[in-house]
């Protein structure tokens, strides 16, 4: 095995069995599957085989699974491996193996050591051993383990020296430990404290930064400031202090009144389609899906090409039974645009034609298309077979498209218990990592 292979091949899910397939064997029952290819350089069914057999308590057998990996020196083994002995209450020993890591420079060894550290009753060392890395490291890191150590003042100290930074060249002047962040994470620390007032007043020094606006908003839901809260949402021109505002009084049971604080963001809902999307959202889960759809039309109307928007309306109308009323108004929409629709909208309108007239007649429309012999529109005919229950004909469509689809197909192929086939298709696609070039700069994309 080998580190980079396998590093490439988990974060760009090519030619492995993913982790939402290896769950979807184990569901299938094919444990005797997950078990074979963990030891065949498989490392999600690797990791799933290990749990498995930590929770039958065969924590040596578990070990050993996973033993190929973590002597490759990939990061990725060598947490998994910790985070299992530590659920296991071998505590030593995780600390051991990222201990070992970390004194070789991995980037990452240091945090994930001191917060392990900081877990199990040695925070003070842990925070001692960040101090000459401030500047290097997440201050988060930092912060959270000096609550573990109660040397939460020491922090704020050197969080604050943080507060006075004006930045000349952001981020590479202050490795983005900038002025905003770091007040953002003082209020965090004093919120801690319990010094809600000065966590509060900190972060309205600081509204130019998006997090620390969402933050202010968040803290003072959680400590039920109504009134500051709606003060601040009637003034905030971005949507977390209103968002937050309806969620309070959502969970406080006033949903007229979190009706009514949306209403009152009349322009952001207007113009923010994502407000206008959570508001949608809003009115549906609490029974008033024709006032959600009617938000969203809006949306539509003003944004007639956003398909995402267009996807929400319809879920809308289908959530309504009115699929004959979503129809109509993609049906204007595309008159609208001269006739013609991308398949990147058109597909939108499948659903509604399978719920108002039945899937053959939604499949056979989706064959009129000019782009319906593509591998993108095989995985939206797919998807309406399999609910309709005809997995083997999604099997039929998507097959001629493999490997641009093989996670779909090799999913259907699982649940038809066909599972050689089901790896064959993950395998056809097994590329090597880039290689590093001699030359400074390539014109070879990184992927």
């Amino acid at each position: 095995m080998d580190a980079t292979d396998l590093d490439y091949r988990a974060r760009t899910r090519s030619g492995c069995i993913p982790p939402e397939l290896v769950s979807r064997l184990l569901e299938h029952g094919h444990i005797d599957v997950v078990e074979l290819h963990a030891g065949r350089g498989e490392w999600f069914c690797a990791l799933a085989w290990a749990r498995l057999l930590g929770e039958q308590d065969r924590q040596a057998d578990a070990l050993e699974v996973l033993a190929p990996y973590l002597a490759t020196g990939w990061w990725t083994a060598v947490v998994a491996v910790a985070e299992l002995l530590e659920g296991w209450g071998r505590v030593d020993e995780a600390i051991e193996i990222t201990r070992v890591r970390m004194e070789a420079g991995h980037p990452m060894a240091l945090e994930s050591y001191t917060r392990l550290l900081a877990r199990h009753g040695r925070a003070d060392e842990a925070f001692t051993l960040l101090l000459p890395h401030i500047g290097e490291l997440s201050l988060g890191t930092l912060v959270d383990v000096a609550a573990a150590a109660g040397r939460d003042e020491e922090a704020a100290a050197l969080v604050s020296a943080r507060t006075e930074h004006r930045c000349s060249d952001f981020p590479w002047c202050c490795r983005g430990l900038d002025r905003d962040t770091a007040i953002g994470v003082l209020a965090k620390i004093r919120e801690r404290q319990g010094r809600i007032d000065e966590a509060i007043a900190l972060l309205r020094t600081s509204t130019m930064l998006l997090n620390n606006r969402e933050q202010l908003a968040a803290l003072l839901a959680r400590h039920g400031r109504l009134d500051e809260l709606r003060a601040t949402a009637a003034t905030d021109d971005s949507r977390y202090a209103v968002q937050q505002l309806a969620r309070l009084l959502e969970e406080r049971s006033d949903v007229e009144g979190a009706i009514a604080a949306y209403r009152q963001a009349d322009g952001l809902v207007a113009h923010d389609p994502n407000s206008a999307f959570e508001v949608a959202q809003f009115l549906a889960r609490h029974g008033r899906g024709n006032e959600a759809i009617d938000v969203m039309r809006l949306q539509a109307d003003i944004r007639n090409g956003d398909d995402w928007i267009l996807h929400a309306l319809s879920e809308l109308y289908l959530g309504q039974g009115r699929p004959e009323d979503g129809l109509a108004h993609l049906d204007a929409l595309a008159a609208a645009r001269g006739g013609e629709e991308y398949w990147d909208l058109y597909w939108i309108r499948l659903p509604l034609i399978a719920a108002r007239d039945g899937v053959d007649e939604a499949i056979a429309q989706a064959r009129c298309h000019p782009e319906s012999a593509t591998w993108y529109a095989a995985l939206h005919l797919a998807e309406l077979l399999v609910g309709a229950g005809r997995t083997e004909e999604a099997v039929a469509v998507l097959r001629p498209h493999a490997p641009a689809n093989r996670h779909d197909l090799a999913g259907y192929l699982i649940d038809l218990g066909r599972i050689e086939e089901a790896v064959a298709v993950l395998h056809q696609d097994r590329p090597r990592p880039p290689q590093p070039s001699a030359t400074a700069w390539s014109d070879e994309p990184p992927f």
